[in-house]
């Protein structure tokens, strides 16, 4: 699995982003060309492909040898989710019934093309065999990037990180129920041009010691990679790949602290939401403790309104007057959800006054 960090970083294996194309393309459309060049020069799949679809690695690389004269071709390559679904539907429209079957917890019958959207974490276009039924209204994608926001990041799947404390690496990746941990894959166009060198070399270096199963000089390297704010994860297809962290703050809203009634509660309904989840951040600023300020969504799923809904956070005033955040904080209040079943929940910004002052 370190071999994919190697690739990325030494170039060994696939041309460049901009040889690709991919330059400024949606990190799932990225993942898709590099492993549909990279079949060029390997005439390998992708690893992992078979945990999705049960078709037959001569299949798949019929798949992906179609896909690579259709890319060839393209002009210009596909950028957006969107546009790269339409160009997986349409180069494997004509493939074979006998190879349609679609790893789930429940096996279903899908045409190729859909079982290849679900490895990429591609949109499935309706209509498809097998594609979910639409999502309801609440549930739709939030617009491309919303105004006052500076940028926005799409995280790797939301995992708890069980480490050793030596590494210096956060043994969770939910510390409350207004702060996540969260990382963005290095190979991302946003994130691959400030990614340090010495970093680089270590996780090169890492992957060839692991390689060997030198695994004491593997974690040494791997300290120095976690020192810098990044470290070797899983992406959506179980291949490691270098990331970026990033501490989320989610704006507008307040958590119970971990201390105080619901606070366990709070943090436990966040995980709920993302855990195993890749996400879509909008930042908007940076808090006085490095922390990027910004809205998430997970499936389309705004997190901010569920967390008021659930009734699991306050809406914080102080900082940001969105009426909407005003309206969900009141339905749960009416419904005596979450915090609100207790006659008097005391506001976490006033308990944390209390704490520093020794009146808590």
């Amino acid at each position: 699995m370190g071999n994919s960090i190697y690739r990325f970083l030494c170039g060994l294996c696939a041309p460049s982003s901009q040889q690709l194309g991919l330059d400024g393309a949606h990190p799932a459309v990225a993942a898709l060309g590099r492993d549909v060049l990279n079949f060029e020069a390997t005439s390998q799949v992708p690893d992992g492909l078979s945990r999705h679809v049960v078709s037959s690695k001569k299949a798949q690389a019929n798949w992906y040898n179609k896909l690579l004269v259709a890319w060839k071709k393209a002009r210009p390559p596909p950028k957006t989710p969107e546009e790269a679904a339409r160009f997986v539907v349409q180069t494997l429209k004509n493939h074979q019934k006998a190879d349609v079957e679609v790893r789930a917890s429940k096996p279903a019958r899908v045409c190729d093309e859909t079982g290849l959207l679900v490895f990429y974490g591609l949109p499935i276009p309706s209509g498809a065999a097998g594609a979910p039924s639409p999502a309801p209204h609440h549930a739709a994608p939030p617009p491309p990037k919303p105004q006052g926001a500076k940028f926005e990041l799409h995280t790797l799947p939301v995992r708890l990180l069980l480490c050793s404390n030596a590494l210096n690496v956060d043994a969770r990746a939910v510390a409350d129920g207004d702060t996540i941990n969260v990382y963005v894959d290095a190979s991302d166009p946003s994130v691959s041009g400030s990614v340090p060198r010495e970093v680089q070399k270590a996780a090169a270096e890492r992957a060839k010691a692991r390689a060997v199963k030198n695994y004491q000089k593997a974690d040494a390297l791997q300290k120095t990679i976690v020192d810098a704010g990044y470290r070797p994860v899983p992406n959506a297809r179980g291949e490691e790949v270098l990331g970026k962290k990033y501490r989320i703050r989610l704006r507008g809203i307040d958590a119970p602290e971990s201390a105080m009634p619901y606070g366990k509660e709070a943090k436990e309904a966040l995980l709920k939401l993302v855990q195993g989840k890749s996400l879509k951040v909008f930042v908007y600023d940076e808090d006085r403790y490095g922390r990027c300020v910004g809205d998430i969504y997970c499936d389309g799923v705004f997190v901010q309104e569920q967390m008021l809904k659930k009734g699991f956070a306050w809406h914080y005033t102080a900082y940001d007057q969105r009426p909407e955040l005003a309206k969900w904080e009141k339905q749960a209040q009416a419904g005596r959800k979450g915090l609100w079943a207790s006659s008097k929940p005391q506001k976490p910004w006033e308990w944390r006054k209390d704490k520093r002052n020794g009146t808590s």
